[in-house]
C-alpha cells in the first residue's frame, strides 16, 4: 500500500500547488471568479487526497481491489469534479451546456463512489488481520 500513499500524495502536492496558485490569482486580479473551483481543489484535491494517503501509509487493507478502485477513482473524481467546476462555472470554452453540465455530474459521481469505497475499507480487516 505503500506505492498508494505515495500516488495520492504526489496528487494531493499538485492539487496544492494549483490551489494555492488559483488563490495568489486571485488576490493578485482582485476577483472572486474562481472561489468555488478553488476551495474545491484545495478540499477535494489536496486535503481529502492527503488525508487517504496517510490512511495508506498507516493502514494496509486486505482486499487490494477495493484499495486500487478507491485510489484511482479518487484521483479521477477529484480532477474530474474539479475540472467540470471549472467548465461550469466560468465557461472559458464554448462547450454545450449538456456536455459540461455531464461531465461536472460524472466527476462529481466518480468522487461519491470513492468516498463509498473509502467508508467500506474502514470496516474491513487489514493484513495484520485488526
Amino acid at each position: 500500500m505503500e506505492k498508494y500513499s505515495k500516488t495520492l500524495l504526489r496528487f494531493s502536492a499538485v492539487f496544492a500547488l494549483i490551489g494555492a496558485f488559483l488563490g495568489s490569482h486571485m488576490a493578485g486580479a482582485g476577483s472572486l471568479a474562481f472561489k468555488t473551483v478553488h476551495a474545491h481543489i484545495l478540499v477535494v484535491g489536496w486535503l481529502t487526497l492527503f488525508a487517504w494517503a496517510v490512511y495508506y501509509k498507516i493502514f494496509t487493507p486486505a482486499k487490494t481491489i477495493v484499495a486500487t478502485l478507491h485510489v484511482w477513482s479518487a484521483i479521477i473524481g477529484a480532477i474530474g469534479l474539479t475540472a467540470g467546476m471549472w467548465l461550469y462555472y466560468l465557461r472559458p470554452f464554448d462547450l454545450a451546456d449538456g456536455l459540461v453540465t455531464a461531465f461536472f455530474i460524472v466527476g462529481g459521481s466518480i468522487l461519491l463512489f470513492s468516498f463509498i469505497l473509502f467508508a467500506i475499507l474502514t470496516f474491513m480487516k487489514t493484513e495484520d488481520g485488526k
